[in-house]
């Protein structure tokens, strides 16, 4: 079967501002973090080296794809690392899983600063410091790979504890900062669900009440205090996901 070019590799509109540039960013991180670390099963399928040249893409929705690159020259976008499949079946695996990771993370860069062109140099220091605060595609690979390799964290990557719940069987509520937990082997297998960023005590975390995962409060912008004020937390995902119910 022919593998049709990525048509969903640019974003629907141009992203202009800091922030807009930082969520497109985000969005293709945490695709790409789930591509490697939680879907590396199927991301391996999908890499198969009897193809022609293959690209692993971030999609601005959040999704990842791996297809043929853009037909078009120049492409509208930088494009990913070329022919990721050719290498797959001569390299160890965890070594061409980073090698990957690794250029995902330049490819990501580079997109970023491409709308950056037009920002002026305060502003594009301010959005190299928002990105840096984030781990990067391979550090969230690596954090993975040590606890499974510890821990047996299974194949998709989740927490198999992510949720808190006291003996009466009751979900404690997800507001309670991480600092309240104890640094047990269950949090060292909590991911932050929009930068996979290893759970951390010395950090805020927030707890989704509906799709039940798991967040810095810095990656949602959830400070302690606005916490306290909150009696049912809704990541974004899941608040775009009600939004648009609504309208329907």
């Amino acid at each position: 079967m022919e593998m049709a070019p990525a048509l969903q590799a640019a974003p629907s509109s141009n992203p202009r501002t800091v922030e807009d540039i930082f969520k497109d960013y985000s969005a293709r991180r945490g695709a790409l973090v789930r591509a490697l670390p939680s879907d590396v099963d199927e991301f391996f399928g999908l890499c198969d080296p009897d193809k022609e040249n293959l690209c692993l893409y971030g999609l601005p929705n959040g999704n990842w794809e791996v297809a043929l690159p853009a037909e078009e020259v120049p492409p509208e976008l930088p494009e990913p690392a070329l022919g990721i499949n050719f290498a797959r079946d001569g390299m160890n695996r965890r070594d061409w899983l980073s090698l990957v990771a690794v250029h995902s993370d330049s490819w990501l860069v580079s997109v970023a600063f491409f709308f950056a062109a037009r920002l002026n140099g305060n502003e594009r220091k301010r959005l190299f410091n928002m990105i840096n605060d984030l781990p990067t595609v391979y550090e969230a690979l690596i954090d993975r790979k040590h606890v499974r390799d510890r821990s047996g964290v299974d194949s998709s990557g989740k927490s198999k504890h992510s949720t808190k719940r006291t003996s009466e069987g009751q979900v404690k509520r997800s507001r309670v900062v991480a600092e309240e937990y104890e640094e047990d082997e269950e949090h060292n297998e909590t991911f932050c669900g929009t930068c996979g960023g290893l759970y951390n005590a010395s950090e805020f975390w927030i707890g989704c009440d509906i799709c039940e995962r798991w967040f810095h409060g810095k990656c949602v912008r959830i400070t302690p205090a606005k916490a306290e004020h909150i009696k049912r937390y809704k990541c974004p995902d899941c608040s775009s996901s009600s939004s648009k119910k609504t309208r329907l």
